[in-house]
């Protein structure tokens, strides 16, 4: 599992105050020095006195912890750091929440969506928050991108295995893309043989179901085995059990790929590429103004006892200039028409609340500019 550490990045009154004792008695008289030991003794005195509020500050407003990739025996490498909900950074982002929340609340009532989760993150400074972060949402298609992630970290020691051709045959005779809602626009031929650069790129930019299973049945087991125990992520394919995730932990994907902390940069400028030509654009992208590069993925799913639950998730990296933001949104409802507007109206508002942030900038509209080009 991922390891949280919890840091503290404040110095203790007491030792400024010493560091100040000791530097007055070297170049001052002995005079001087008894002036320091009083403020010194007075400033000790004072610690005790707020002892109890200066204990509460470090513990909420400074609280940071770590994410490290597993499996290592001599080292343990960072994949991210990241601050508590309550961190002073992210409670500056509270009336930012509170707006989400608010039309959160609003499209609930409407009736045709039960249940939204939203995580948005600053990836210049870090201050993030997340509503609704609990693991009740089925991934989906969004479980493609640590599945190319897993091939592109093999590419980094074996780049042969990306123009390793396979031929494509329907599993079973069944079209894996016929039981998606949101169907590629572009289809493999049987019977044809892909590289597997091809393949990725299918997988992630039409997110085609076919091009997966073949992608997932060439490589070795092991390969993708490795990139979940290194991001603390248990194998959704091992067990049979529907499989749920939380928001929060949909979005470090794209945050570990945003840092090149997991890929190397190569790689990691690769899987963002891929993503950023994804043709879906009815979630995010409908909520930001045309022009604007945005590296995302979607994920649909049915589910319930009746299959009459639908849920539909979009998450990805926007970038606004300057200022890149990550956004990533969980819906279930009745209907997929309503969840993907859903969708677009948190990325308009949340798009409207960066803008708002950054408009004195003095930079060009992200419209009329692409400062990221994929």
């Amino acid at each position: 599992m991922s390891e949280k550490r919890f840091i503290s990045c404040s110095v203790p009154p007491v030792v400024i105050m010493r560091r100040l004792y000791i530097k007055a008695l070297s170049k001052a008289s002995v005079v001087r020095a008894v002036s320091v030991i009083i403020i010194l003794v007075t400033g000790i005195s004072l610690g005790f006195f707020l002892k109890g509020s200066l204990v509460a500050k470090e513990n909420t407003a400074t609280r940071h912890f770590e994410v490290r990739e597993q499996g290592f025996k001599f080292i343990n490498p960072l994949l991210e750091c990241s601050s508590t909900p309550d961190a002073s950074e992210n409670e500056r982002l509270r009336p930012f929440k509170n707006r989400i929340e608010s039309l959160r609340e609003d499209l609930l009532k409407g009736g045709w969506v039960s249940d939204i989760a939203v995580y948005f993150r600053d990836l210049n400074n870090g201050p993030w928050f997340s509503i609704q972060d609990v693991d009740c949402f089925s991934p989906s298609s969004l479980l493609k991108v640590p599945t190319m992630m897993a091939i592109l970290k093999e590419a980094e020691s074996n780049p042969n295995i990306l123009s390793k051709k396979i031929k494509f045959a329907l599993i079973d005779g069944t079209d894996l893309n016929a039981y998606q809602m949101v169907r590629p626009s572009s289809s493999l031929v049987p019977g044809e043989f892909y590289t597997v650069e091809e393949l990725l790129h299918r997988m992630i930019v039409y997110s085609d179901n076919n091009a997966t299973a073949i992608l997932q049945g060439s490589i070795n087991s092991g390969v993708l085995d490795r990139t979940y125990r290194e991001l603390g992520i248990r194998n959704p394919y091992v067990r049979k059990d529907e499989y749920v995730m939380s928001v929060e932990l949909c979005a470090t994907f794209f945050r570990i790929l945003f840092n090149a902390s997991y890929l190397n940069k190569e790689m990691s400028e690769k899987a963002l590429q891929y993503l950023g030509a994804a043709e879906y654009n009815n979630g995010l992208v409908a909520g930001v103004p045309s022009g604007t590069a945005v590296a995302h993925k979607f994920g649909e799913r049915t589910v319930g006892p009746d299959n009459d639950v639908m849920q539909l998730h979009d998450c990805g990296i926007v970038y606004y200039p300057n200022h890149p933001y990550l956004l990533c949104v969980m819906t279930s409802g009745k209907s997929f028409e309503f969840l993907d507007d859903a969708i677009r109206q948190i990325s308009m508002v949340v798009y409207g609340e960066v803008e708002n942030q950054h408009r004195d900038t003095g930079l060009t509209p992200v419209a009329s500019v692409a400062p990221y080009a994929f």
